[in-house]
């Protein structure tokens, strides 16, 4: 799907405020309602606009810290890549789990209570992820910047 200007605008907009009204939104935009609403919906049957959530404050929720976690297999055999992938996405503190080039094969990004919360986690799921060779975990000392919002 090809995205013009204002498929842009309305982008950036409901990246900053989804739960707008399509009111609002077409007035920020400077468009007629009916037309917002049309490309709004192009945009989400194209797959653009994937789905629509609450961000949650971790810190109010008592996950102060966040754990950025380096993990090497004994190999890289697609079965043990696979089976790494399908434990890991059911250890509900892991909120990211991308596949490297580089040292690592894999980096998670944690987020836990405290280092003795992290303890429990590494303990409890960590250790039993199949395939680990070696794992390294660094701790966020401070989020300087953090967004969800995509470059559109």
């Amino acid at each position: 799907m090809k995205l013009d200007e204002m498929d842009r605008r309305i982008l950036r907009v409901l990246q900053r405020a989804g739960r707008m009204s399509n009111a609002d939104l077409s007035e920020e935009v400077n468009l007629s309602p009916s037309a917002c609403h049309r490309r709004v919906q192009r945009l989400e049957e194209s797959g653009m606009i994937r789905d629509y959530v609450a961000l949650l404050d971790a810190r109010k929720l008592g996950l102060s810290s966040t754990v950025f976690v380096e993990i090497t297999l004994n190999t890289q055999a697609d079965e043990v890549l696979e089976a790494f992938e399908k434990a890991v996405s059911r250890v509900p503190e892991v909120l990211e789990c991308h596949l490297m080039a580089g040292t690592a094969d894999y980096i998670l990004k944690i987020v836990a209570e405290s280092t003795e919360d992290f303890a429990r986690i590494h303990r409890q799921y960590l250790t039993r992820l199949p395939g680990v060779a070696q794992m390294q975990s660094s701790f966020a000392l401070r989020t300087v910047f953090k967004t969800t919002a995509l470059p559109v």
